[in-house]
């Protein structure tokens, strides 16, 4: 998929997450009873206008979200004002925009997980290499090892491995049955708890594929690919069997590079030669898995809707625990608009089309998470104004106090999209990107 569509599709993204945020406003308004004087796509100057009753529905020049213009948003006299409603509907006026945008959020996520998706499972699992001090180092796995059986039940993906080893008891043994050299051979071992996966694993990285032997001097050998790599990938086409990489080649026009993703002690890795019409990688030698296959796989939509809940309820953990990465890496970590966009480029383009219902649930999330931080004049300073009001049993605070609070949020809001901008800027202009 091209870029420039991808972009589009990101901007069409952008610009539903911002409508629906209004449209959410908007109709917690109406039904509060509070007067809307218009409700406008874009932002102006406007262009044209249709009044309907006492609110006008206007499209702006500037085609960058929506708004809605309520009466008396701080002048609590104007009759059926915003500012003039009890502190408790404020508060779910205010609120109604991030739920709108938390809501669509879980619905695009859950869709996406009820897609199909495609897996490689085979024969075993070929092992790429082993952890230092792991429970497979101890029982003597060795990188290019197929496991084909775990505890005599026969494993086709990765998936298969995880739910074995984890179905065991706390501290038991488990019998693996590995290919190494022709020969079947069997290793005990015992599974280590890893807290930050949060489940039991062996410690080894497991592959598809694993080169065995290099031809000195040629092609592959002059662009860097060594003995003991994995080939992940070939200019993005994922990589399982002798038929998968022929494909991939032909679609690389003579003369143009191919570009591998490699899998090197652990860490990928990429190389490039120009193809001079390869069927085959020249001068490579590879060991594979017998039988790898794509097979599609998709959750019941029950489990789909569950997960999909469950990513929104936890993601306020995992900002959390994501504050010392986005100390480290501020300008990865912290995005706006163009960020968000050149990520969406580099996840749809190594992910698929699908994935841009992923990143679409993440920039609703995004917007509406960001609208709730308690700072004027986000929907959360609204809401932490109506919530003090609320506490003190309706008594206002002082107008000169809230106009101080929504001047400094408003100075600190445009210092922060400004930073923001400029990484963002300064991540493209510099070739860099999120790793993906």
């Amino acid at each position: 998929m091209s870029v420039a569509i991808i972009i589009i599709l990101f901007l069409v993204t952008l610009f539903v997450a911002m409508y629906l945020h209004e449209l959410g406003h908007f109709i917690a308004a109406k039904r509060a009873g509070v007067k809307v004087e218009e409700f406008g796509i874009g932002i102006p100057p406007r262009l044209f206008g249709i009044k309907r009753g006492e609110t006008i529905y206007s499209v702006n020049a500037i085609p960058i979200g929506a708004f809605v213009k309520a009466a008396g948003e701080n002048d609590p006299t104007v009759p059926r004002s915003l500012a003039g409603k009890g502190p408790w509907t404020r508060l779910g006026i205010y609120a109604a925009g991030p739920l709108v945008n938390i809501f669509l959020a879980f619905v695009l996520f859950s869709a996406f997980l009820a897609l199909p998706t495609s897996t490689v499972a085979g024969n075993g699992l070929m092992v790429h290499s082993v952890a230092v001090n792991s429970s497979a180092e101890e029982a003597g796995i060795e990188p290019g090892d197929i496991i084909l059986k775990v505890e005599e039940q026969p494993v086709h993906s990765w998936q298969d491995m995880q739910d074995i080893v984890n179905s065991v008891e706390e501290g038991a043994e488990i019998t693996l049955l590995l290919l190494r050299n022709g020969q079947e051979e069997q290793h005990t071992l015992k599974p280590k708890f890893d807290p930050e996966l949060q489940r039991r694993i062996i410690g080894v990285l497991l592959c598809w594929n694993m080169v065995s032997q290099v031809e000195e001097g040629s092609p592959a050998y002059e662009a860097g690919i060594k003995a003991g790599d994995t080939i992940i990938s070939i200019n993005g086409q994922g990589v399982y069997n002798d038929e998968s990489i022929s494909s991939a080649l032909r679609s690389v026009e003579e003369g143009e590079k191919i570009n591998l993703v490699l899998l090197r002690d652990g860490n990928e890795t990429a190389v490039s030669l120009t193809n001079a019409g390869y069927e085959t990688l020249p001068g490579v030698e590879l060991r594979w898995v017998d039988g790898t296959y794509i097979e599609q796989e998709r959750l019941p939509v029950w489990r789909a809707v569950y997960l999909g809940a469950r990513y929104i309820i936890y993601m306020p953990v995992l900002i959390i625990e994501a504050i010392p990465q986005i100390i480290k890496s501020p300008d990865l970590a912290l995005v706006g608009p163009i960020g968000a966009g050149q990520l969406t480029v580099e996840v749809v383009r190594s992910s698929g089309f699908s994935s841009i219902l992923f990143m679409a649930s993440i920039i609703s999330l995004g917007l509406g998470i960001f609208n709730l931080f308690p700072i004027p004049p986000l929907d959360g300073g609204g809401m932490l104004v109506a919530l003090i009001e609320g506490f003190r049993r309706g008594k206002r605070l002082s107008l000169r106090a809230v106009h101080l609070a929504y001047t400094i949020g408003t100075t600190f809001l445009i210092a922060l999209m400004v930073l923001v901008t400029i990484l963002d800027i300064w991540r493209i202009w510099s070739g860099k990107g999120f790793g993906l």
